[in-house]
């Protein structure tokens, strides 16, 4: 097996809690200089800015800032931060429930990504808490989707990730689920929904295939009034929507989801009316560090049962 090779340590810092970009040379070209390979590398980026961050210094090396006429070396290592554009701010706050030396949990509200991703990259959990709390090596132990809000858990030293992480993985996190959709009264519960789910990269909506099961649900009735109830729902395995999805096959589509049962237009960036109403309401596990049973608890409560005329109005 080959060796994976060392990546050093970057010289630049985080910038509002964004790594910089790490790329590094091929081991054989035959480009005049680094700034020729940028260029062809990286089409996407106006030759004029490549030009202009080299001038800059803002493109660093093992050394220091690269020249704008450096030889290209092969397997040399740079950094550069990438230009982002101007997000919207999500007007919400992300509260700390928990931090200790190993994990911070955190209380995320509706709108907020937790790591970046596409257009969504200083306006995360993630790049908030390295830069709030000052922990740029914080990671993530699991992912929580952007528009449900609640619990979502942080490790603060990366060499202890891959215990948290595993957890979640072997399906030993025990997690519970609040949300707000329709009442049926014919329909018997609770109930153990289970399904085939597949989710294709770069497709919205996931779906259900006649095939062995993938993915199990639990679903609780916890109260109902008006023609809407509030679930109990417990995930015992980890697909992608999967919440969402079980219940849209029941004929409880949770209120305000814009992809089940139907794919809507995608709202504006600034549209933060009417959230998705699925909270992630607890989590328990035993500590693999310290064998220690946790458990952590939202404080948020959803919209759409606790005000229903102002989360319909949008208000």
């Amino acid at each position: 097996m080959r060796r994976k090779s060392h990546r050093p340590t970057s010289p630049l810092p985080q910038r509002r809690g964004v790594d910089p970009v790490h790329l590094r040379l091929p081991p054989e070209g035959d480009w005049p200089t680094v700034r020729d390979h940028l260029v062809e590398r990286l089409p996407v980026v106006a030759a004029a800015r490549i030009e202009a961050a080299l001038r800059d210094g803002e493109i660093v090396g093992e050394q220091g800032p690269i020249a704008f006429d450096e030889p290209f070396r092969p397997g040399a290592h740079l950094w550069f931060h990438r230009d982002h554009p101007a997000e919207v701010p999500v007007p919400f706050e992300l509260v700390v429930l928990h931090r200790d030396e190993h994990l911070v949990v955190v209380d995320k509200p509706h709108f907020l990504a937790t790591t970046p991703r596409g257009r969504h990259v200083v306006e995360t959990a993630l790049s908030r808490l390295r830069h709030d709390l000052d922990l740029p090596a914080l990671s993530p132990a699991h992912r929580l989707d952007r528009l449900t809000a609640g619990l979502a858990m942080f490790v603060v030293r990366p060499e202890e990730r891959g215990a948290y992480q595993t957890l979640f993985r072997d399906r030993q996190v025990r997690k519970e689920y609040r949300a707000v959709a329709p009442y049926d009264p014919e329909l018997s519960l609770p109930r153990t929904v289970r399904s085939h789910i597949v989710k294709e990269r770069g497709v919205i909506a996931a779906r259900e295939l006649d095939a062995p099961p993938n993915s199990e649900s639990r679903i609780d009735l916890l109260e109902h009034r008006d023609g809407l109830a509030r679930y109990r729902l417990r995930p015992l395995s980890g697909r992608t929507h999967q919440l969402r999805l079980h219940m849209s096959g029941l004929g409880l589509p949770i209120l305000g989801d814009p992809v089940y049962p139907v794919v809507l237009p995608e709202p504006a960036l600034d549209d933060f009316r009417r959230p998705l109403q699925l909270l992630a309401s607890a989590i328990g596990f035993t500590d693999p560090l310290t064998g220690r049973e946790r458990r952590f608890e939202s404080r948020r409560a959803l919209a759409a049962w606790s005000d229903p005329a102002g989360w319909e109005s949008g208000a």
